[in-house]
């Protein structure tokens, strides 16, 4: 075979594997190497090389999608749905880090959001949060006190301004939990300055900081910073988060748990 062609072949397979990444949302270097019968080196080379296109992020034995550093959030009809698997493991461990008469935070993330349907029953809490979607679930709920922060709402149903910010910090917290498009050992990231400032406020008032991550947004970076990893009481992911990025954080003094999909 020769350069051109092997050339050739070896970016038709980085196509193929961009596309296969795209669809399965993680890749993995022994597989690669199996369908397409080359070495492991050859595809580690080729990860190494879309990393630097920026096409992916490579992880320990693989790779996933590349986070845009400000990427949009998801539109509320994707956002506030049933959750993965994974993301139904970590919310349901992370309730249970919930005392009874705990004055909670919840967010306006998509994996805050499916925290709600583990919540115990009967259990009195105090809920406190910045989103009318959650809000409005919790209101169903007799035996929870729902406070919602005041400000400007919104599209999304979410209120993060000035007016926001001043008004959380005449609350004490007990728990609150932090996630962002992405949580690494550089810190927590959100989409916004003006959310990247209404977590900090948040963190401020809170006893106890939980992080819930999935796998998808452990390790990345983003544009707005909502506050520093180290921060962070506790962070919750799932077995399929890269170890590497986790070594990393528990380097920063951070505990980290990781919840099992299984039977959620």
């Amino acid at each position: 075979m020769s350069e051109a062609d092997a050339g050739m072949f070896a970016e038709e397979r980085r196509e193929k594997i961009l596309a296969l990444l795209n669809k399965e949302k993680r890749v993995i270097v022994k597989e690669l190497a199996g369908e397409f019968q080359v070495s492991i080196d050859s595809i580690r080379r080729d990860l190494s090389i879309m990393e630097e296109q920026g096409l992916l992020k490579k992880t320990h034995g693989g790779a996933i999608p590349s986070m845009k550093v400000r990427e949009a959030p998801l539109p509320p009809e994707r956002r506030y749905g049933e959750g993965t698997p994974q993301g139904n493991a970590i919310a349901k461990m992370a309730v249970s880090y919930i005392r009874e008469n705990d004055t909670v935070f919840i967010g306006s993330g998509s994996l805050s959001y499916v925290l709600l349907k583990y919540l115990p029953d009967q259990m009195p809490l105090t809920i406190i949060t910045n989103s009318m979607r959650v809000a409005e679930v919790l209101n169903e709920k007799e035996w929870i006190e729902t406070y919602l922060i005041g400000g400007r709402v919104k599209p999304s149903g979410n209120i993060t301004d000035v007016l926001a910010n001043e008004f959380v910090r005449q609350f004490k917290i007990d728990v609150s939990f932090a996630t962002g498009g992405g949580i690494s050992e550089e810190g927590i990231f959100v989409a916004t300055p003006e959310v990247g400032a209404f977590g900090r406020a948040v963190s401020s008032i809170s006893r106890r900081r939980i992080g819930i991550t999935t796998h998808h947004s452990l390790g990345n970076d983003g544009f707005a910073k909502a506050g520093r990893v180290e921060d962070l009481d506790l962070l919750i992911t799932d077995e399929d988060a890269d170890p590497d990025a986790i070594e990393r954080i528990k380097e920063r003094g951070v505990k980290v748990v990781i919840a099992s999909a299984e039977g959620h």
